[in-house]
């Protein structure tokens, strides 16, 4: 952690307000972006999707439960495993407390992996999770969205995550898609984002970006090696800090 000036409260405030300005300068720019986002072109979802529910069968249509607008967060669960990728999860937890606040203004939650059903069902009840989770394993619907890749694509090594901007780095990968569905029924894929286009929407990472030694991932294997499942991360002694 870098050493930091100590000074007055009132210098405080004049280097807050100094600061304050670039904050407003990205909130304008954010602004901005977003009608820019709203204004991208749409395409038509024409492919039938049938997903494993819970209860059974379920089309792409049915996912939107009546509402015009549907979040899918791709969460990474391949077939074979035994739970959810735990990065997708630390974005999930925060996922499942919005779901009514979504519905609130017209939009729909699910998620969605190649995992079967009665896997996702058992971890989705470990985790305590609410928010609706379907099984895209009997159709095409991760590969034509670009979050799971064969081994054929991945030996070829041209990148096609992230509108291609990403090279491979695994079969499961994660992201967000967004569709509309108008009164005749018809589905538009609207938006996706991968990779860092997802940090919007962890708000954990948003609350330590506030704090003093922010995400401290630096000299880590990799960012995210300190993230853990909810109920993985191992009790904190009484008065333990980083510094410890």
């Amino acid at each position: 952690m870098q050493q930091h000036q100590i000074v007055s409260r009132e210098q405080w405030i004049a280097a807050r307000k100094a600061h304050l300005a670039h904050e407003k300068e990205l909130s304008q720019a954010r602004e901005r972006l977003a009608e820019q986002r709203r204004a991208l072109p749409w395409v038509k979802v024409d492919k039938n999707y049938v997903f494993d529910g819970p209860n059974g069968k379920l089309t792409l249509g049915d996912l939107f439960g009546g509402r015009p607008q549907l979040v899918v967060q791709h969460v990474m669960f391949a077939p074979d495993w035994e739970a959810a990728c735990k990065s997708c999860s630390f974005w999930a937890d925060g996922l499942d407390r919005m779901v009514p606040h979504l519905a609130a203004r017209d939009t729909s939650t699910v998620a969605i992996s190649l995992a079967p059903s009665a896997k996702l069902e058992a971890f989705k009840k470990r985790m305590g999770w609410t928010f609706d989770w379907v099984s895209s394993g009997s159709n095409d619907f991760n590969y034509d969205y670009e979050v799971s890749f064969t081994r054929e694509q991945i030996d070829k090594g041209v990148p096609r995550y992230n509108f291609g901007t990403t090279p491979f780095y695994g079969p499961e990968l994660p992201g967000i898609s967004v569709f509309y569905r108008n009164e005749a029924g018809e589905i538009f894929h609207t938006y996706s984002c991968f990779a860092r286009g997802l940090d919007m929407m962890n708000a954990a990472y948003q609350y330590l970006d506030l704090t003093p030694l922010g995400r401290h991932e630096d000299g880590l294997p990799y960012p995210m090696d300190w993230v853990r499942l909810r109920d993985q991360y191992e009790p904190q002694a009484k008065g333990a800090c980083c510094h410890g």
